[in-house]
């Protein structure tokens, strides 16, 4: 059995406003993948527009940004660190 340890889950801007926080943990012992990771931060926001902020913000899993990536198939592991950041207006 492994270890249980968090990823850290970091939110910007209105990622950041939907969830009340810029930071989360969450803990796990195995792999989640990124749609799995975004449903347990989701339950950790109850009653928020955090769903609906998540469905369209980029992810970064570590430095590495997810781009087009099916999220079903984006595997984060235990002491990884994602960021959502919402689309940005201007240029």
């Amino acid at each position: 059995m492994s270890e249980t340890q968090v990823i850290t889950v970091r939110y910007w801007a209105g990622a950041k406003h939907a969830a009340g926080t810029d930071l989360d943990e969450v803990a796990s012992a195995d792999p989640l993948t990124l749609t799995e990771l975004r449903e347990r931060a989701v339950a950790l926001h109850p009653g928020t527009r955090l769903a609906e902020v998540l469905a369209v913000c980029s992810a970064l899993v570590g430095d590495l940004p997810v781009g087009s990536a099916d999220p079903g198939e984006v595997v984060v592991r235990p002491g990884e660190t994602v960021e959502f950041l919402p689309p940005f207006a201007g240029g």
